[in-house]
């Protein structure tokens, strides 16, 4: 398996109630690696950039909302298969079907407000790096 690099979102569910060393903590136990993370307040312009691909989608308004609502970390992960070991550890989408140790079953609020976002693939993965930090911002 080859060592790869994946993006996650710890998201202002999460940073409100203080849980960015315990959801880092879960990702680094699940043998990822952080090698570039920032603390940010999204502004709108970078949230509807970034969720872009749900623009038509009903739901893009309240996603935005909730995404600037507060600060969020951004973090870039290095480890073996990365993209597929970041989705395990943070589980189902909805924190009803997430499987119990899983970062969305500990923490998530609700479906919404799921405390995580991570790249779907190793293809979004660079993209999404390339959105939030400059080549020289990672560390490996």
């Amino acid at each position: 398996m080859a060592v790869t690099r994946t993006f996650s979102i710890i998201k202002p569910d999460a940073t409100r109630r203080n849980l960015t060393g315990a959801v880092t903590a879960m990702l680094e136990e699940a043998g990822l690696r952080v090698v570039a993370s920032k603390r940010i307040h999204m502004t709108r312009e970078q949230a509807e950039g970034f969720y872009a691909v749900h623009k038509e989608r009903p739901f893009f308004g309240e996603l935005v909302a909730f995404m600037i609502s507060g600060p969020v970390v951004v973090q870039v992960l290095e480890g073996e298969d990365a993209v597929k070991r970041n989705r395990d550890v943070m589980g189902a989408t909805n924190p009803g079907d997430a499987a119990e140790g899983t970062i969305r079953k500990s923490f998530a609020e609700s479906i919404e407000a799921n405390s995580v976002h991570g790249s779907d693939s190793d293809e979004n993965a660079g993209i999404e790096i390339g959105f939030f930090f400059k080549p020289e911002e990672i560390v490996g």
